[in-house]
């Protein structure tokens, strides 16, 4: 069933770049408060996306489409169904709490306007790109988020880091965006739709399409730079150089879900597939172990969360491979769960570093009492991370669990290995920041102000409150999630209990038992690995260097190559692909044209012709310039009375007008550059570009005799024929076609010759100053009072 309300779902969409445009403002007018002021925007449209969950519950989809390109089929279209409506939810809920967060983060910085607005633009492009509804919409939020992402991250443009994790992530997200639209054509060629929601009526004949690898490898490719998957990994721990609270809109709800959100969207389409499968559980797994591995070797909070991020889409990514109905909700699950403690952790982070100067985790300790309300926020979302029931973080393992019961025992190693890692890393952000004795730090700690640790207190709520409504999170979130990506009702199975007798259990409690033996000794863990780092001379990140310098260096080869400076050469080698471009085409396919037979001209029309060729030998055989101008002029004027001979006198006076110009304009700037009157060329050059002439006029000349073997087709005549009194109000087609049907094209011939006009005229008035030869110099008086 599908519901009709236009504007509320426009009004939905666009709704962050309207707040955008007034963030400026409203941060210079309203100073501190303008935090609150602008979360209402993100709130507002929390609560209207909150209101649709009872629609989405009961299987209906809310869409809209508007005509954008309808003569090729294209619509905007907005589709609000389970997946995007959880996507939407994460995006604006913790949106607003961010807005509110980066208001108190930035106070006193004048850049703050500013980076509202970029934050709100990006909020717009993430929302705009789940719900979209049509492949083109798509790939243009798609294409945003990554504009925008380059604008946060690399926000402290003064800072060299900063400005070269924005280019990276750019790069690397630019690769994908290039994959995504290579995907989409190649599905729109095979299916002949744009629309994603009618896409999965094509899933049965599209498995037996041969283009269907190709399309997996370009929708895979996407979705792994954009969500940072192995080796597109690199990308995202350097991007902690964004401001914290751009960290944790990125990694929590936003930008680096996108890829798992296309995943999700394309499984009914082209999921199942045995390159699919292959594709999601190598790549998710090794990110997963990857991930939670450096994350253990790291001592900066940030880092730690950016690389538990990674490791977190990697199994999010690794359970769309194993797809099912249970892997779905699994997702489903683990992604709201993981939104809420990694945003909230973050936030943490920021105020710890804020409030102590210093990330360093071997650094802090003993801030609980200093820091009372971050340490309660930081346990609620660590516990939540580590998996400790009833926080929605055991929910979503038991999930999972479940779900991989039927995959192989290495899928099921590396399942466990990398919770266990990510439940080690819990422990540590909540254990050595907070307790034991209190480290001295650069800053005397102090807890952070209730703007900065509302969100964090909140989120980690969340992620308790579960408790009390778990079923109907199943219902009313999870279990519609799933139902979109598996394209099938999906029941929600989620409950509180514990089930000794069941191999989900079993895993959890194995789970623990290697996090606890992982954070007993993670300092010995983390010299191991540091030693182990720093025996490699090679990296992802060390390796984006390279392939990059290499590129460049490449272009500055190919500058050097084809932009030497010499005129001659391009134009030469243009008329050379020109000749080309003439010549293969008839001589291996179409063939050479038939000889036309001689022509009956009367005699006034000959001598028009023999105007024309000695016009042509006339600029051939001219030894001045001033000859070979005058003699082009000849020529020029053969071919106006050759329009007028043949019924175009329109056509002929323009030819005369133009010739006339031309022979006074080129004579004028003649003068007045005081070129030599001569224009001396070696005879080798006058064979090289006497022969490319005679070579490309001989082609056009074929190609125009070829032209007129084929029968004449009037349909174009007989459409201006037919249409330039009813349409355009003119009986003179020629004039009717350049002002009406081909105005636009007519408007750039006019601003072309004006622009060479302009450029000809500034050439011309750039007269060198005269120099006083040095003999005519007047010197200098000598003072009188100068000594002899």
């Amino acid at each position: 069933m599908e519901l009709s309300f236009d504007v509320f779902a426009i009004l939905l969409t666009f709704a962050p770049f309207a707040a955008a445009a007034l963030a400026p403002l409203v941060s210079r007018e309203t100073g501190p408060a303008a935090g609150w002021i602008m979360a209402i925007i993100p709130a507002g449209l929390f609560a209207a996306f909150l209101s649709l969950t009872d629609e989405a519950a009961a299987g209906q989809t809310v869409r809209v489409a508007i005509d954008w390109v309808p003569a090729l089929g294209l619509n905007l279209s907005l589709r609000i169904d389970g997946l995007s409506l959880c996507f939407a939810l994460l995006i604006t809920g913790i949106g607003a709490i961010i807005i509110l967060y980066a208001s108190r983060y930035l106070a006193g910085d004048a850049r703050r306007g500013r980076f509202l607005a970029v934050m709100f633009l990006f909020m717009g492009a993430m929302l705009g790109l789940v719900l979209a509804d049509s492949m083109v919409a798509l790939f243009a939020f798609w294409e945003l988020t990554s504009v925008t992402s380059f604008l946060l991250i690399g926000f402290d443009r003064e800072r060299v880091e900063a400005r070269r994790a924005a280019f990276q992530a750019l790069v690397v997200t630019g690769i994908g965006g290039l994959a995504l639209l290579a995907g989409g054509v190649l599905l729109h060629l095979a299916t002949g739709s744009w629309d994603l929601g009618r896409l999965a009526a094509f899933a049965g004949p599209l498995s037996q399409d041969a283009a269907l690898p190709w399309i997996t490898i370009f929708i895979v490719l996407a979705a792994f730079t954009k969500s940072a998957q192995l080796p597109f990994h690199f990308w995202l721990p350097n991007a902690m150089e964004a401001p914290v609270p751009v960290s944790a809109y990125l990694h929590s709800a936003t930008m680096v879900q996108g890829g798992v959100y296309l995943l999700a969207r394309m499984s009914p389409v082209i999921g199942g597939s045995q390159l699919w499968t292959i594709l999601l559980t190598l790549f998710g797994g090794a990110t997963l172990l990857w991930g939670a591995l450096v994350a253990l070797r790291q001592t900066d909070l940030k880092q730690m969360l950016a690389q538990t991020t990674l490791a977190s889409l990697g199994l999010m990514v690794l359970l769309l491979g194993i797809g099912g109905a249970g892997a779905a909700m699994a997702v489903a699950g683990y992604l709201v769960a993981h939104a809420l403690y990694k945003a909230a952790l973050f936030l943490i982070a920021g105020s710890i570093e804020t409030s102590t100067g210093t990330r360093d985790i071997t650094a802090l300790g003993g801030l609980r009492d200093a820091m009372t309300i971050s340490f309660i926020s930081a346990a609620l979302a660590a516990l939540s991370m580590f998996g400790l029931p009833p926080f929605l973080g055991w929910l979503a393992k038991e999930e999972i669990y479940s779900a991989a019961g039927a995959i192989g025992p290495i899928a099921m190693a590396a399942l466990v290995l990398g919770n266990a890692l990510l439940a080690a890393i819990a422990l540590s952000l909540l254990i050595r920041p907070f307790f034991g004795p209190l480290k001295p730090t650069p800053q005397a700690p102090a807890e952070a102000p209730f703007s900065r640790w509302l969100g964090p207190a909140l989120f980690g709520l969340l992620g308790f409150s579960v408790v009390f409504s778990v079923a109907g999170l199943g219902e009313v979130l999870l279990a519609p999630f799933a139902a979109s990506v598996t394209g099938s009702a999906v029941e929600s199975h989620l409950a509180l209990t514990l089930d000794p007798s069941g191999l989900p259990f079993w895993l959890t409690i194995l789970t623990w038992l290697i996090a606890g033996l992982l954070f007993w000794q993670a300092d010995t863990v983390r010299a191991a690995l540091i030693a182990a780092e720093r025996r490699l001379v090679w990296s992802w990140d060390r390796g984006f260097d390279q392939a990059y310098f290499a590129l460049v260096r490449f272009a500055a080869l190919v500058t050097r190559l084809l932009h030497h400076g010499r005129l001659e050469l391009y134009v030469g080698t243009l008329f050379a692909m020109l000749a080309l471009i003439l010549l293969v085409p008839l001589a291996t396919m179409s063939g050479w044209p038939a000889l036309p037979a001689w022509p009956s001209l009367r005699l006034y029309e000959w001598a028009v012709v023999a105007m024309g060729i000695v016009g042509i030998v006339m600029v051939v055989i001219a030894r001045s310039r001033l000859f070979a101008i005058v003699a082009l002029g000849v020529q020029g004027l053969a071919v106006a009375l050759l329009f007028l001979l043949f019924g175009a006198p329109d056509l002929g006076f323009t030819q005369l007008m133009v010739e006339i110009l031309s022979v006074v304009i080129l004579t004028l700037v003649m003068t007045r550059l005081r070129l030599s009157a001569n224009d001396p060329r070696p005879y080798e050059d006058l064979a090289r570009d006497g022969s490319l002439a005679l070579v490309c006029g001989g082609g056009v000349t074929l190609l125009l005799l070829k032209i007129l073997e084929a029968p004449f087709n009037h349909r174009l005549g007989d459409f201006f024929a037919q249409n330039s009194v009813p349409l355009a109000h003119g009986r003179n087609i020629v004039n009717v076609i350049l002002v009406d049907f081909r105005g636009l094209d007519t408007l750039g011939e006019i601003a072309v010759v004006m622009t060479a006009g302009i450029a000809i005229l500034a050439l011309i008035r750039r007269q060198p100053k005269p120099v006083v030869p040095a003999k005519t110099r007047r010197a200098p008086r000598k003072s009188a009072e100068a000594p002899a």
